[in-house]
């Protein structure tokens, strides 16, 4: 096959790439959708700009990233009517995004009617899970009922750099097991044992697991009772504050790890605390993951953060010795791009790993494509 157009619609942007089997031809990004004096009013409005300023000839597929399969989804599949439908049935379980998913969709269907529209699901990794990792402890026909139960997310990154992984270690893919680290404003950790996905940290929605940008992660729910009785706040006020106001911004007043850093080296003490805080909860995720696995043979890092970001690379596994787990200082200041940071010979081996989750997309699609 020729070209496909991958399209990751966010909540207020909308990337796109276009690829030629697996080399990348060109991209961009529609940004502040919706925003005063910003780009275009809506998602269909974006995706229409980025149609109309594309050469489309010899257009193959059309790769489109949705955040929520649900339960329904466990892989990517070609769109046609029902698949639509069922897509837009799953938006009460991810309200901001899948509106701009299908938005994305809709809009290149109607402009491209005769090439294939390929859905590729955020969650479809994690169909793999096993029971025990994605059901909740409560009532089973209170969770049946309204579909409650971990469907994990960042699914594209963790298959893409899983896979990545093995290829930079020289070994089969179905036999390693690793832990990535998808660390940017969203964050979530993933154990994959012989290409499969075990145990994320995401949840039911992308809020619990990590600490993020401005998502808290992991909180006991007795907090969510006490704001609403004791404080008064409404359950829209208390997601507002959840998935907006709390991670690092909720800490320090800022939600970019960069700026949290250069307070950090200049003593501010609320900036390292934040930063103790992110680290320990990937330490605590590692050291989880690394009992559910039994062996470890990798750690990869990823997205901003992740790559960027070399003390919290060393901070969040400091203290893993014992485990085979460490990293070379020298490794880890320097270089670029896909590389070890472990030492020579390390039980573990750590690396870094630069996410790709249009090429991921792409892959997904030429697959779905080809078969159909």
């Amino acid at each position: 096959m020729s070209q496909v157009l991958v399209l990751n619609c966010g909540s207020s942007s909308v990337k796109w790439r276009r690829y030629d089997g697996d080399r990348a031809l060109d991209h961009g990004t529609v940004e502040r959708i919706g925003e005063p004096g910003g780009g275009p009013a809506d998602h269909t409005g974006a995706v229409r700009q980025i149609l109309d300023g594309l050469d489309l000839t010899g257009l193959a597929a059309v790769g489109h990233r949705v955040v929520h399969g649900g339960r329904t989804f466990s892989a990517p599949v070609l769109v046609d009517d029902a698949v639509l439908a069922a897509i837009k049935d799953l938006v009460p379980l991810a309200p901001l995004h899948n509106p701009a998913n299908l938005a994305g969709i809709e809009v290149a269907r109607a402009a491209l009617p005769d090439v294939p529209q390929v859905a590729v699901f955020d969650t479809a990794f994690h169909h793999t899970l096993p029971e025990a990792a994605a059901m909740y402890a409560i009532d089973r026909d209170t969770a049946e009922r309204y579909d409650i139960r971990r469907y994990g997310f960042h699914g594209t990154s963790h298959a893409y750099v899983s896979r990545r992984t093995a290829e930079l270690l020289g070994r089969p893919y179905e036999q390693i097991n690793t832990i990535t680290l998808h660390l940017g404003n969203g964050a979530s950790a993933c154990a994959v044992a012989n290409g499969r996905s075990v145990a994320t940290s995401m949840g039911m929605s992308p809020l619990q697991g990590l600490v993020m940008g401005t998502r808290s992660g992991d909180i006991d729910p007795t907090v969510i009772f006490h704001l609403r009785r004791e404080g008064g706040l409404s359950v829209d006020d208390i997601d507002d504050l959840l998935n907006h106001r709390s991670g690092l911004l909720g800490l320090t007043g800022v939600n970019d790890m960069r700026e949290v850093l250069e307070r950090r080296a200049g003593g501010d003490q609320a900036a390292a605390l934040a930063f103790d805080v992110y680290c320990r909860r990937i330490t605590g995720y590692v050291g989880a993951y690394y009992a559910l696995l039994g062996r470890v043979d990798a750690i990869a890092f990823t997205a901003g953060v992740g790559e960027h970001a070399a003390p919290v690379r060393a901070a969040a596994l400091a203290g893993l010795g014992r485990l085979g787990i460490t990293v070379d200082d020298a490794r880890n200041d320097g270089g670029d791009g896909d590389r070890l940071i472990s030492p020579d010979g390390a039980e573990v081996s750590v690396c870094v790993i630069r996410t790709d989750e249009e090429r991921e997309i792409a892959r997904q699609t030429r697959d779905v494509v080809g078969a159909a």
